[in-house]
This record gives C-alpha cells, structure tokens and sequence, in this order.
C-alpha cells in the first residue's frame, strides 16, 4: 500500500497536478517531503524536460 502512495504521487506530478496539491493529499507537512520522498523522476519526465529547455533555446 505505501508504494502506492509513492506511484501516485509520481503519476500526479506528471501530469502536471502542482506539488501543493500533492502534498496536501498524502498529509505531508513540508513540501520538501512530497518531493524529496515520495515523487520519483522517471525517464519521460527527464526526456520531456530536455525536450521543452531545447525548444526555448532553438525558438
């Protein structure tokens, strides 16, 4: 069940739900532990980030 919790997270940052959401529905007290925690960064997170910096540089 504790996995779960940590897939959602990760699922919900992807599709863009802000982090303030996030921690407020897992109970965390800090920011700081939704994201040092519980979000995971995957390789479509780390391929669409490289994506969009690229696009802003060759505009």
């Amino acid at each position: 069940m504790h996995q779960l919790r940590h897939s959602w997270a990760t699922m919900a940052m992807m599709q863009g739900v802000h982090v303030r959401v996030v921690q407020e529905r897992l109970g965390h007290s800090t920011v700081a532990i939704t994201l040092g925690i519980y979000t995971h960064v995957g390789p479509t997170m780390q391929r669409e980030a490289a994506q969009a910096v690229a696009a802003e540089l060759f505009a």
